[in-house]
């Protein structure tokens, strides 16, 4: 074979050689109908029409392996993967809005999604493994979740002095419709009120209402290995009309649509703005 026949094209699964074109090329300069053209020339009437004209297929771009304009972020890179190296769960967009306070002028809006993608790009190289997360099903107006979440890693202050406090965290899995607020302690008070605000935030409740084992709305009976709800907490739920569940023991993933959006206030909207 002749090197000029060794130059082929991938088309939609068919490789195509130069000699294949050239005889192609050919028959349709003697007057032959493509689809006849392309059929001696061992093409379909598709592929025949492709390369009736043109380039070549060993003179066609086989693909860029190189960048079509510089790299905005190289000389802020080893900053920004000290920064990511430090804190892994800052996001790009953060990082984004740090460079250009610290840049003025220097970085525009759209090159925001190149540096999501650089982020990305090194998260899945260099960064922690992901947390495989499972599918719920989840029904419009049908469950309330709540829980407790710990706020003192944030190392909130007031007036230079540590805040140690919880929030109670309300949300409605189906909308994601959410309500927090700070809580001292994890308590039947503050389960009672912190529900109760949520309620007349919202204006209305689903007819379920899921906690975890909460000791602010279960407790233990000797003798027994699960927990059942205490007469304050169940005489609010009967109050309010609305059937209260929890989780099994060890099942957490059952209250899982509030705990993700622990870590989407938390995360996301605190840690990230502090």
């Amino acid at each position: 074979m002749q090197a000029e026949n060794a130059h082929r094209s991938e088309n939609g699964g068919c490789v195509v050689e130069d000699e294949q074109v050239k005889r192609l090329r050919r028959f349709l300069a003697e007057g032959q109908a493509l689809w006849q053209a392309g059929m001696r020339a061992n093409m379909s009437e598709k592929t025949a029409r492709k390369w009736r004209s043109g380039r070549l297929p060993s003179e066609r771009d086989s693909g860029r392996t190189y960048r079509t304009r510089p790299d905005a972020f190289v000389a802020e890179w080893p900053w920004i993967e000290s920064e990511l190296a430090r804190a892994p769960g800052l996001e790009a967009l953060t990082i984004f809005e740090q460079l250009q306070i610290q840049h003025a002028g220097r970085f525009q809006e759209g090159q925001l999604r190149t540096l999501q993608r650089r982020v990305r790009q090194w998260r899945a190289e260099k960064g922690a493994p992901k947390e495989v997360m499972f599918a719920q099903t989840i029904e419009p107006g049908r469950q309330a979740q709540s829980d407790f979440t710990n706020m003192n890693e944030r190392g909130i202050l007031i007036g230079g002095a540590p805040f140690p406090h919880l929030l109670y965290h309300f949300q409605l899995p189906y909308s994601n419709w959410e309500y927090a607020e700070i809580a001292l302690s994890e308590t039947f008070e503050a389960l009672s009120q912190g529900f109760q605000n949520a309620a007349w935030t919202l204006g209305g409740l689903p007819g379920e209402h899921r906690t975890d084992n909460l000791s602010a709305a279960t407790h233990k009976i000797s003798g027994e290995a699960a927990r059942v709800l205490t007469e304050r907490y169940a005489e609010l739920m009967t109050h309010y009309g609305v059937k209260a569940t929890r989780n099994s023991p060890g099942r957490g993933h059952e209250n899982g649509d509030v705990e993700q959006s622990h870590f989407q206030l938390d995360h996301r909207a605190i840690e990230q703005a502090l």
